[in-house]
Parts: C-alpha cells; sequence; structure tokens
C-alpha cells in the first residue's frame, strides 16, 4: 500500500449549481515536495467550511485511487488525484475502505481513521452535477477522514501499513450507509464507543439525548 498523490488545495471561489459561488478548498492539485502534516492537516492546504470540514479529526481525508478509477470509468472522463478534494491518493487499501479507529502507519506519519466522508453541495458543483451527491452516496465510496496521532511529513510514493483497531469494528463504509438513517439507541451507542470524530459524535449525543 502507498500514497499515489499528496494533494494540496488553496482557497478559491466555486460556481454553485443554480447559481451564486463559495470560497472552498475543495480544488486540490498533486504536488511533487515532501508536505507536513500538523494535528490540523496539511500544510498550506486550505479549509474553508470549518463548520462541516477539518479539525481535529477530519485533518486528513484519503481516498483510493482504485475508486478515482471506477469513477473514471463510471464518468466517462478522467478523474485525477484531488478530484474529491483528498489529501492523500492510496492505492492498495482494501475495499470496503477500513474501521473507525484503525490506524494509518506511514514512515513520518500516524493517522487515525475517525469518519467517512459525506457528499455536500461544494461536492456536487466541483463535479458540475446537481445530483451528483446522490451518486456518491449510491457508490458507496466515501473515502475516510483520519486523526493525526503523530505529526510528521508526508510525501508521494511513501508505503504504509494498516493497525487494526482493537475494540467494535465499524466499517467506514456502514458508517456512511447508517448516518443516512434512522439509528436506535443502541446503535448510536456502539457509534459512540468507538473514536469517532468529534462532530458525528455531538450529532449522535443529542440523537441520544432526544431519545430518537
Amino acid at each position: 500500500m502507498e500514497v499515489s498523490s499528496v494533494n494540496v488545495g488553496r482557497r478559491e471561489s466555486v460556481q454553485l449549481i443554480g447559481g451564486g459561488d463559495v470560497t472552498s478548498g475543495i480544488n486540490k492539485r498533486p504536488v511533487a515536495t515532501p508536505v507536513e502534516v500538523g494535528e490540523l492537516g496539511l500544510s498550506g492546504d486550505a479549509v474553508c467550511n470549518t463548520q462541516h470540514h477539518g479539525g481535529l479529526d477530519q485533518a486528513v481525508y484519503l481516498y483510493r485511487q482504485e475508486d478515482n478509477e471506477w469513477w473514471s470509468t463510471e464518468l466517462g472522463r478522467d478523474v485525477p488525484p484531488g478530484t474529491f478534494g483528498e489529501n492523500l491518493t492510496v492505492k492498495g487499501l482494501a475495499e470496503p475502505y477500513l474501521c473507525v479507529g484503525d490506524e494509518i502507519i506511514l514512515p513520518e506519519l500516524r493517522l487515525q481513521v475517525t469518519a467517512p466522508r459525506i457528499p455536500c453541495n461544494t461536492l456536487a458543483a466541483k463535479m458540475n452535477d446537481k445530483l451528483f451527491a446522490k451518486k456518491f452516496m449510491k457508490a458507496r465510496l466515501p473515502g475516510i477522514y483520519c486523526r493525526v496521532l503523530e505529526a510528521g511529513t508526508v510525501r508521494e510514493g511513501d508505503t504504509f501499513s494498516v493497525v487494526e483497531y482493537p475494540g467494535n469494528r465499524i466499517s467506514t463504509v456502514q458508517f456512511f450507509v447508517d448516518w443516512k438513517r434512522k439509528m436506535t439507541p443502541a446503535e448510536i451507542s456502539v457509534y459512540l464507543d468507538a473514536p469517532i470524530d468529534i462532530r458525528s459524535r455531538t450529532e449522535l449525543e443529542q440523537q441520544l439525548r432526544a431519545g430518537t
């Protein structure tokens, strides 16, 4: 397993479908030089909508090269690294991605899986398709958000290994599916026992208190 591309995005205006625009860092582009990664993500990478993106638990976003290739066939056009706003495009990672709490060990960096990526209007605008969020959900290829356990440097060609989380095994793909349905209190409790991202944790705690 290895990093096939390291991608960084600047603050840019993205035209929304239906009119208007939004400032976003979703337009990630590959960089050839090593990039420092701190607790909030890659150096020089823009995170604009901090209400829904970025932070300690969504510091680094990974997407599989194999899934970019699947989308290329599905959409009938080239889908290069960084298309989905991912910081690291990786290859060799087995389906269905990883589980919450799994650790990704790179030569100079250690990450922990926290959540899948949930599609938004900005992604639909980036793909110039108002229905793309639905297509993304249907494909069940969400990519992986991670927190940084040990800061360091990442570069194209870095190999990595995975250490499985010893607790409840919650697939990020299952997380992706469950997020769009009404979960029982028992199901919510399973998620709260795992090292999920703070945004998901806060929402699930609110649902549990409300008696969902």
